[in-house]
């Protein structure tokens, strides 16, 4: 029988190559690009077969109430929702995901794996895995590599000593990301293998070896766990404790100076979809080469890739381009210059511009806001609120505003009085009154607010409890 195996779901990064769709607060792990299903969800889905627990997700504290709507749609109950207050690469995860395992089961396996790649085939994956299991049991610590099908220059190396092995394999060395031509001298003389940043191993296993290799970061993390608070769903990690871990990569800390390393190399049709082209690589095609996630219409147009949110796309006598279309900003570009995405999140991180931070649809505990129009004194946005869920009291200084149902039923409280708004009905909040938004019904209530006064901004709001 399959030894128990912890997945240990690592949800951090930004994904700035795939911009402007990916943005910080909602980065590439979160968006339902897969038939509605997103790359953090579909790790999941891959990690819970029987030789799997529950999951432990180790989160920035930013994307909490995002792993929390996803688990709950999938109606996957985890083992704990670890939120890092700052990140600190993957050493320290890998540390606490050992931490945390020897409290609950020191005989239990961990596989440490990132929630941002695409498994093509899930029954390689799952095999790879179990080839991995004994060779963990037995103390050494397993990596994953994913036999190359190009000289690519985006990914770290494995170097195993065995290039014809079946099963774990002992692993030579870790090459960094190499240039063109050492890449392809890498698979003219095979035994190089993609890193795919994948691990499995005992909890027992892994902390020896940081006690040995990065005792400080061992102690840090364990310091800033047994400091940690509960916050509804989630584990809060001590924010002045983890802030003196060191940062450094599982791969520099830990599996360079570490000499019980095996490598199991496979073949699950992997990609870190890390840029527009890789999405573009793993799509259904035309006959032309062109692939579509929106209503468009391609016209003498070969190999192109197309994303918008709600607009229509005509691309018309284009080769080898892209277009990302989102509901504030529009990214057209050639599919050589993938990689130079970053670029442009560069240039608007410098101009402070909101562009990569957040979507108009911003996402809350109770539902969300998206915005529909702004102007010099008014602002417009569609929001939705949750079942038996509701905004904290509150009340502005500068604006007033007025709220039409669309759909629902909303409990309103202002200045203490209280009353039921239904479909097609609405209710008008005067400046500086104090006032509750609740949803007691059993469908989400969808509804318009528009703000108008002298200074619309989130910090002209004085709150008072519940969560926002």
């Amino acid at each position: 029988m399959m030894a128990e195996i912890i997945p240990t779901i690592l949800s951090g990064g930004f994904g700035s190559r795939l911009w402007p769709l990916s943005r910080r607060e909602r980065p590439k792990q979160f968006l339902p690009i897969f038939q509605g299903e997103s790359l953090f969800q579909k790790t999941v889905s891959r990690t819970s077969g029987s030789q799997f627990t529950s999951p432990l997700i180790i989160s920035n504290q930013d994307h909490r109430f995002l792993v929390g709507e996803q688990l709950a749609q999938m109606e996957v109950e985890p083992l704990a929702v670890v939120l890092e207050p700052v990140g600190r690469n993957t050493a320290a995860p890998a540390a606490l995901a050992s931490i945390f395992a020897l409290e609950k089961n020191e005989d239990a396996l961990i596989l440490l794996l990132p929630s941002d790649h695409l498994i093509g085939d899930e029954a390689a994956f799952n095999a790879a895995i179990a080839e991995g299991v004994s060779a963990a049991k037995s103390g050494q610590i397993v990596t994953f590599g994913i036999r190359p099908s190009e000289p690519h220059t985006g990914y770290g190396y494995i170097k195993i000593k065995d290039a014809s092995g079946k099963g774990a394999v002992p692993v030579e060395a870790f090459v960094e990301k190499p240039s063109l031509e050492k890449a392809e001298r890498f698979l003219e003389v095979g035994g190089y293998l993609w890193n795919a940043g994948i691990f499995l191993f005992s909890a027992q296993t892994m902390k020896e070896a940081f006690k040995q290799h990065a005792p400080e970061i061992w102690s840090g993390v364990e310091a800033a766990y047994k400091a940690a608070k509960q916050d509804l769903d989630f584990l809060r990690l001590d924010e002045e404790l983890f802030k003196q871990v060191p940062s450094d990569s599982i791969d520099y800390a830990i599996m360079e100076k570490e000499k019980q390393v095996a490598c199991v190399p496979m073949e699950p049709k992997w990609s870190d979809l890390g840029s527009w082209t890789a999405i573009w690589e793993n799509m259904e095609k035309d006959a032309s080469g062109n692939t579509a996630l929106a209503e468009t219409g391609f016209i003498d147009s070969r190999n192109c890739l197309v994303y918008s949110d709600d607009a229509y796309v005509a691309v018309l006598g284009l080769d080898d381009v892209m277009v990302v279309n989102t509901k504030d900003a529009l990214l057209v570009a050639s599919k050589s210059h993938a990689q130079d995405v970053k670029k442009v999140v560069e240039t608007l991180d410098a101009q402070k511009r909101s562009e990569t931070v957040k979507h108009r649809r911003v996402y809350r505990p109770w539902g969300w806001t998206e915005q529909i129009a702004k102007g010099d004194r008014f602002q417009v946005q569609s929001i939705a609120i949750k079942p038996d869920r509701g905004m904290s009291i509150q009340r502005h200084i500068h604006r007033a505003e007025h709220w039409i149902v669309v759909s629902g039923t909303l409990k309103v409280i202002i200045d203490g009085v209280s009353k039921l708004v239904t479909e097609n009905q609405s209710v008008f909040v005067p400046l500086g009154a104090t006032h509750q938004l609740f949803n007691p019904g059993k469908i989400e209530v969808r509804m318009i607010e528009v703000q108008s006064g002298a200074y619309i901004a989130d910090d002209d709001i004085e709150r008072e409890g519940m969560n926002n």
